[in-house]
Order: C-alpha cells, then sequence, then structure tokens
C-alpha cells in the first residue's frame, strides 16, 4: 500500500526536523581542534561514500547527464560547500541558536528568489507562514539573542550566517534545475556529495589548512552521526518533500530544527523554556500547519 501525499510529506518533515534540529549540538564537538573545513571533507566524504554504496547495492541510477551533472555541481558548491563552511564558521564566533534564528529566514529568501529566478508564485499563505517560523524562531531564541554580545567577531558571525543562508537557497535553486533535468533525487545528492567534498578539499589545500584528525569519541561519534542522519537521510527525505511541496515549503524545517535544537540543549546544557519561547513555538507551529494547507508553489 503506497502511503498517502500528506503522510509522506509529515513524515518526511519529522525526520528532517529531528535529524537537522540535533546537527546543531553535533557541530559543538566538531569545533576545536580540527579545522571546520576539513571537518566538512571527512562528514561530506563518508556520506559520499555511503550514499554512492547504498545506490550500487539498491540499483538506483548514478548515471547522470550533462546538465544533470552541472547541477550536482551548483548543489555541491552552494550547498554542501559555501553554506555549511560558512554555518561552521559563524557557530565558532556566534551561539548556535542565533546561527538558527538567521537561518529560519531561508523559507522567506527560497520565495523572493525562486519568483526572481523561476517566476514561481508562492499563494499569499506561503508567506504569511514563514513569515511566522521567522518571528517564532526569533521568539524561541530571543533570551540569548537578547543576551549576546555584537562586538566585531559577533558581526562577522552574523555576516557569515547571512553568506549561508544566501548560498543554501542558491543551492535549491540548483536542485530545482536537477529535478527539471530528470535526475533521481538519490543519485543527483551522491553526486552533489562528491563534488561538495572536491570544492571543499581544494580549497582546504589552497588556503593551507591543516589536516588533523581528533580521534576522540565525541569527534568520530559527531562525524558519524552528522554523515548518516545529517547529510544523507536528511537530505533525501528533504529532497523528495521539495519535489513534492516546492523547496520554499520545504525549507520551512529551517524554522523547526531550533524547537528541536532548544530540547536538546535543555537536556545536555540545562537550558529552560521561557513564556517568549513557548509562544514562538506556537508560532513556528501554526505557520507550518498554514503551508502543509497550502497548494504546492
Amino acid at each position: 500500500m503506497v502511503p498517502k501525499p500528506r503522510v509522506l510529506d509529515l513524515t518526511a518533515i519529522a525526520i528532517c526536523t529531528l535529524a537537522w534540529g540535533t546537527t546543531w549540538f553535533a557541530i559543538t564537538f566538531q569545533l576545536g581542534v580540527v579545522d571546520p573545513v576539513v571537518s566538512l571533507v571527512y562528514r561530506f566524504a563518508l556520506s559520499a561514500a555511503l550514499l554512492f554504496g547504498w545506490c550500487a547495492v539498491r540499483g538506483l541510477p548514478l548515471r547522470l547527464n550533462a546538465a544533470q551533472h552541472a547541477a550536482a555541481v551548483g548543489i555541491g558548491l552552494f550547498t554542501f560547500g559555501i553554506d555549511y563552511t560558512f554555518i561552521y564558521l559563524a557557530e565558532e564566533r556566534i551561539s548556535s541558536a542565533v546561527v538558527a534564528v538567521i537561518f529560519a529566514t531561508l523559507s522567506l529568501v527560497n520565495l523572493v528568489i525562486f519568483r526572481a529566478v523561476f517566476a514561481q508564485r508562492a499563494p499569499a499563505r506561503a508567506w504569511v507562514a514563514a513569515s511566522l517560523g521567522a518571528a517564532g524562531v526569533a521568539l524561541l531564541s530571543w533570551s540569548e539573542i537578547s543576551t549576546g554580545h555584537l562586538d566585531a567577531r559577533a558581526r562577522v558571525g552574523f555576516a557569515m550566517a547571512g553568506v549561508a543562508v544566501a548560498a543554501a537557497s542558491v543551492g535549491n535553486v540548483f536542485a530545482h534545475r536537477g529535478e527539471a533535468a530528470g535526475a533521481a533525487v538519490a543519485g543527483l545528492t551522491a553526486w552533489a556529495l562528491a563534488y561538495g567534498v572536491l570544492v571543499l578539499a581544494l580549497y582546504a589545500l589552497g588556503t593551507g589548512r591543516a589536516w588533523l584528525f581528533e580521534p576522540s569519541l565525541g569527534y568520530v561519534a559527531s562525524l558519524i552521526y552528522l554523515a548518516i542522519f545529517g547529510s544523507v537521510v536528511a537530505f533525501l527525505f528533504y529532497y523528495a518533500l521539495a519535489r513534492r511541496r516546492g523547496y520554499s515549503s520545504a525549507s520551512y524545517i529551517s524554522a523547526l530544527t531550533p524547537a528541536v535544537a532548544m530540547t536538546v540543549s535543555s537536556v545536555f546544557e540545562g537550558k529552560s523554556w521561557g513564556p517568549l519561547a513557548i509562544g514562538g513555538l506556537a508560532l513556528v507551529l501554526l505557520g507550518q500547519w498554514l503551508l502543509l494547507r497550502a497548494r504546492r508553489a
């Protein structure tokens, strides 16, 4: 029996939200000894190897034509290269909660860029939902935002997070082009990860970054978790959801993940939820409900 589209959508949203919501905490174990760019090379190299192997075992198509390879290069450069590099660098300068707030605007940015590039007219409900998500995440993390120090280092972190959001949106444009070119989700994602590794490795070599590895349990365990769940599993479900619901609707997950991140933080770091956070969560969930009722952009 084939699951109904709404069930598939809710399943994908739940899996991506849980996976990416917990990666904010997992990323903190990657920072410190190993350069962030080198850590990303390790992460995405493992992800690409696992996904290529899974496609081979399942007999899923891996051959791409020129247009599909071009889309994979774009995804690799902007999503797995620029986007994640700037996320890691931003988290070295500002708290993950603040980065999450900035990233919650991804759905709004996607609406603007997809309107400009593909002339897609999203329903008004989608714009309202995306705005509710951004406002809700701001309330969720208001205590950390209001207590942050906006020194020069923090301002650089804000700028880096903004670059990450823009790069993620451009990466979605290339993912849409890969879909239009007829590329399968798994094969396109596998090649995009491989191209991302190539971009990151060349950048690390060109900038003289130290190729260190931290053999601690925290670093290795978080690396494996990020590679499997934060990259392979989450992106396969995300891109499948985006093809069914549109990339702006799918990217609303960026507004849902901070709630999971805060829950993880309350368990492992003792952080508490105040009235503003509860109100913010209500706005985020209302926005998601509106998007699920909106037609595909």
